[in-house]
């Protein structure tokens, strides 16, 4: 299931928003932040009802 989400970058704090594909499961990716173009890590925890949490770090954390 592929849901839209708005996240906030942890670089330039700016808010964004990102497709989020939650049938593969927990998972952990890079994706540049769309505001300041920086390298950030996305931490899926996908949960039973088909969505989940997510955190996102800094790439030097």
């Amino acid at each position: 299931m592929i849901e839209e989400r708005t996240v906030e970058c942890p670089y330039c704090g700016e808010p964004f928003t990102t497709l989020v594909d939650w049938s593969a499961g927990d998972q952990s990716y890079v994706e540049d932040c769309a505001v300041c173009c920086r390298p950030i890590e996305f931490r899926l925890m996908a949960d039973s009802t088909g969505s989940g949490e997510i955190v996102t770090l800094r790439d030097d954390e």
